[in-house]
């Protein structure tokens, strides 16, 4: 009988174990950004629930012991994960990651207004950090090189600097934005997109194609708007860290702060150094630029009635660098003794926006930059000062099937160096008024209706429309048309002044009108949704954009001179652009992209292709996580077709083209430590180089001061037993990097 009662009461505990229930809850999030109205679901005893606001979820009464738990969200992939449920302390943080392929992302830069990518008349392309932390790089600028269509190009093989190419067009013809407005001057694209934390980046949107009627000046080509975190959903605490074995080393950090009740602030830091002299291809002369750069970026976001927006931010940026004869050394500046070229860059940025205190929707936003250079390209002195400002206030309405959008605004460029060039500061004021309307036809159909009038102090008046037609065949299948103009209003030196030694005469052969595009694309968007939870996105767009009055620069009719003119005739970028991307449920994903361009110039009725124009662009993302070893592998790339390469003379013996070259690189994450990423892996697998296949890259590198070069009397360079090919000093020839194959590690931490 005492057994027996032993027995039940142990009997009782057990089953009363069994029946032991508790409460789980925690944080969901992505990329640092709460997500509510998440789906939780407990499988096998169906408990579900939803994140607040706040992405906070809890649910009770749930069985002690291993659970498996499922979290969904449109927009991101769905996790399931085995969790061990204790009777105390069950607190669970759960990431997601933003389902790049769904098409739902707001955006911005198409109309100026929030709306789903779907929704939005104007084609805009999406990238979040997750994108970019596939192929890490230390600036914005490099980490562009995996996107369809846009090519970083660098224009001097020894100080490394360049521009942006959209399908095909030079980097003057891209406008940069930083949270909408446009921060980044014409004369340092490169420097405006270095130094800005990656971890502070929200998203980058893309839009091909000219968008003057909302933007104005230099929305010829395109426009990039790097679109900030705001701080309220920022982590508390995120940094990153990666170096290669070229020892380039780059620091990403970001801190969030809550000074009062109402104001939250978002401090980041970005530190790059590399400070090594290679010379692998064996000229003398560094294969790559040696830098060092700091920039400090704060941004404040103040709660206010009614959720009306202000924010305020601001960043500084220093950098130092160098490339030249791997003797050099900063005693050498600007001698002839020692070839370098060294660049000491300053540069301040302010951006914000405030709501006004009115029920109607007034935004008023306003930037400004000032941007100091201190250059020495050899014996040649380059030292420019560009001051930027922009004010713009919005309105915005829907009344019935209207939606409008209208604003004024104001620019204001100040420029002036120390060339012969510019013989004094310019100032300039570029006020204008816009207007648009999406009107809803129906369901499936919407047309927007939008022009421009603005007012150059040089130039006069400047009328940009723009139209564009949406039509949503159903749930998958989507149509656009877009039609518009562009223009730009130049500043001729801000592009050519490594060109500029003083020695020429500037001849302006008459008054030069802005450059004016106009631009046509038809845009298709296809969703696939297998039962087996297979995902497939095709995106296809065919562009024409025809430029008229391109200036262009003539060096070779008098060698005294340098003469600008209006192009006599026309210029033509033309192409079709396609990205698929697949999602499988095993967590093999990919991003695929191809891009054809036919880009001429057509002057006097002869046509000829630009320089350093591609007629081929591919490029691909491979993404597997195994979630059993806390593993993710990425391999991306790209491919270019042959561009047409810049030569002295027909004695030159470097290639007139660039063969078909890629740049591959693969990438291994481990994520299995709370908070922690660890990654690794190897950049340029195919160990590329511009170097292959050329005798060189730099003419005349043992001689950079032409110090032995002979001319004739009308100027020309002779051919003499020192210099065969009648050649001079020349960096130009350099169309993709001159590193060879390199390791790269890197950790990553972030607290919530």
């Amino acid at each position: 009988m005492k057994n027996s009662i032993w027995i039940l009461i142990l009997f009782g505990l057990q089953f009363s174990y069994a029946q032991e229930k508790t409460t789980i809850s925690g944080y969901v999030s992505s990329e640092g950004t709460k997500i509510k109205s998440a789906t939780i679901q407990l499988q096998g005893i169906q408990q579900e629930t939803f994140t607040d606001s706040l992405g906070y979820f809890l649910i009770e009464n749930v069985p002690v012991g291993n659970q498996t738990i499922q979290i969904s969200r449109e927009g991101f992939q769905t996790l399931k994960k085995k969790i061990e449920v204790l009777n105390d302390n069950n607190s669970f943080d759960f990431e997601l990651e933003d389902n790049q392929n769904q098409l739902n992302e707001v955006v911005v830069s198409g109309t100026l207004k929030a709306v789903k990518r779907l929704e939005s008349a104007v084609p805009v392309e999406v990238y979040s950090p997750v994108f970019f932390k596939k192929n890490p790089t230390a600036s914005i600028y490099e980490a562009l090189q995996n996107i369809n269509g846009v090519r970083p190009q660098l224009n001097c093989g020894v100080c490394n600097t360049g521009d942006i190419h959209i399908n095909g067009l030079e980097g003057p013809y891209t406008l940069v934005l930083i949270d909408g407005m446009p921060i980044v001057s014409s004369l340092s694209t490169v420097y405006g997109l270095s130094g800005i934390p990656n971890s502070l980046v929200e998203r980058i949107e893309i839009v091909k194609g000219p968008a003057s009627s909302l933007y104005g000046s230099e929305a010829v080509g395109g426009l990039i708007n790097i679109i900030t975190k705001n701080p309220i959903n920022a982590p508390l605490f995120s940094a990153d860290v990666f170096t290669t074995s070229y020892l380039e080393t780059n620091l990403d950090l970001g801190m969030k702060f809550n000074p009062t009740k109402k104001a939250t602030t978002l401090l980041g830091l970005n530190y790059f150094n590399y400070n090594q002299v290679i010379d692998k291809d064996n000229d003398n002369f560094t294969d790559v630029t040696l830098s060092e750069r700091i920039s400090i970026f704060n941004k404040w976001s103040f709660s206010r009635e009614n959720n009306r927006l202000f924010t305020i931010a601001a960043r500084g940026m220093y950098e130092d660098r160098w490339g030249g004869d791997v003797r050099w050394e900063k005693k050498y500046r600007g001698g002839d003794e020692i070839y370098g070229e060294s660049i000491y860059t300053k540069r301040g940025e302010l951006i914000g926006s405030y709501q006004l205190p009115f029920e109607e929707k007034l935004m008023l936003s306003f930037s400004g930059n000032v941007h100091y250079q201190d250059s020495r390209y050899g014996t040649t002195s380059y030292i420019a000062n560009q001051k930027i400002g922009f004010l713009q206030l919005t309105w915005d309405k829907k009344l019935g099937r209207n939606d409008f959008l209208a604003g004024i605004a104001n620019r204001y460029s100040y420029y002036d160096d120390n060339t012969t060039a510019t013989k004094e500061a310019e100032s300039t004021w570029l006020p204008g008024i816009f207007v648009q309307d999406e009107i809803t036809l129906s369901p499936k159909s919407q047309v927007l209706l939008g022009a421009r009038y603005d007012y150059n102090s040089v130039h006069g008046s400047i009328f940009t429309p723009r139209f564009a037609y949406r039509f949503k065949a159903n749930e998958n299948t989507i149509f656009r048309l877009n039609a518009g103009t562009g223009f730009r209003v130049v500043n001729l030196f801000t592009e050519d002044h490594a060109a500029l030694t003083g020695s020429r005469d500037v001849v302006i052969a008459r008054n030069l009108n802005p450059e004016k595009s106009i631009n046509a694309n038809l845009n298709y968007i296809q969703k696939i949704n297998f039962t087996n939870g297979t995902f497939i996105g095709i995106e296809t767009t065919a562009f024409y954009t025809r430029f008229s009055n391109k200036i262009i620069t003539d060096y070779e009719t008098d060698p005294n001179q340098i003469i600008y003119d209006n192009i006599n005739g026309y210029a033509i970028s033309q192409g079709i652009s396609t990205n698929v991307d697949v999602n499988f449920p095993t967590g093999l994903k990919m991003i695929v992209g191809a891009t054809i361009l036919d880009n001429k110039n057509v002057e006097n009725g002869v046509s000829e292709r630009p320089f350093l124009t591609e007629n081929f662009t591919g490029t691909w993302s491979v993404s597997y996580k195994i979630e059993s070893l806390n593993l993710l592998l990425d391999y991306t790339g790209n491919l270019y077709s042959p561009m047409k390469l810049p030569l002295l003379n027909e004695y030159d013996p470097r290639n007139p083209k660039s063969p078909w070259y890629s740049i591959q690189n693969i990438q291994f994450t481990y994520f299995g430590w709370k908070n922690f990423e660890l990654y690794g892996g190897i950049k340029n697998l195919l160990n590329f180089t511009p170097k292959q296949s050329n005798p060189f890259l730099i003419s005349r590198a043992n001689d950079p001061f032409d110090k032995n070069v002979q001319y004739d009397t009308a100027g020309k360079v002779l051919v003499t037993p020192d210099n065969p090919y009648g050649l001079t000093f020349d960096t130009t020839y350099v169309y993709g990097q001159n590193q060879t194959i390199r390791g790269f590690l890197g950790l990553r931490y972030t607290l919530r």
